[in-house]
């Protein structure tokens, strides 16, 4: 994790740049490749049923490191990058059998972090000398295509 403090404007900054340099250099996100403006394109829609069902298929999919992209992505998230927060619980409801649409997911969320790999957590002082509390929630309704839950987010930030 990389620290930046800037004493006269009041600036904490948090990212994890080399550690994800290093996540997409392991799944082979090189500079070659696409990067993608949003962590979830809406066009996917993960269900149960993408897991394997041939044995070639199931065969592919224990050539590819799921768990270990999953977990890679998992501790970015929780250190420095939470606006994978959402992507990643999605693609985490499939560890237990995963896909190769599953794994078309996490590919793009890889390739999301490669076009925002210096994001990360900016702490800046309050010049203002308010304490306002701002929440923003959001949800939906019935998107989980296999339990049919509906899901909500919520965020407040104060000062």
């Amino acid at each position: 994790m990389e620290i930046t403090r800037d004493r006269r404007s009041g600036k904490v900054s948090l990212t994890q740049m080399e550690y994800l340099k290093k996540v997409l250099q392991r799944f082979n996100i090189d500079k070659g490749t696409k990067s993608i403006s949003t962590p979830l394109a809406p066009h996917f829609k993960l269900s149960a049923t993408m897991s394997p069902k041939t044995v070639e298929e199931r065969e592919y999919m224990t050539r590819v490191p799921y768990a270990s992209a999953v977990g890679g992505l998992m501790y970015a998230m929780v250190c420095t990058r939470s606006d994978l927060s959402h992507a990643v619980s999605i693609v985490s409801r499939y560890m237990h059998d995963p896909g190769q649409g599953h794994w078309e997911v996490v590919k793009w969320i890889l390739w999301y972090i490669k076009g925002t790999i210096d994001v990360g957590l900016v702490f800046e002082k309050d010049s203002t000398g308010k304490q306002d509390c701002v929440g923003y929630v959001d949800s939906n309704y019935a998107s989980d295509l296999d339990k049919r839950r509906s899901t909500t987010g919520y965020v407040f930030t104060l000062s």
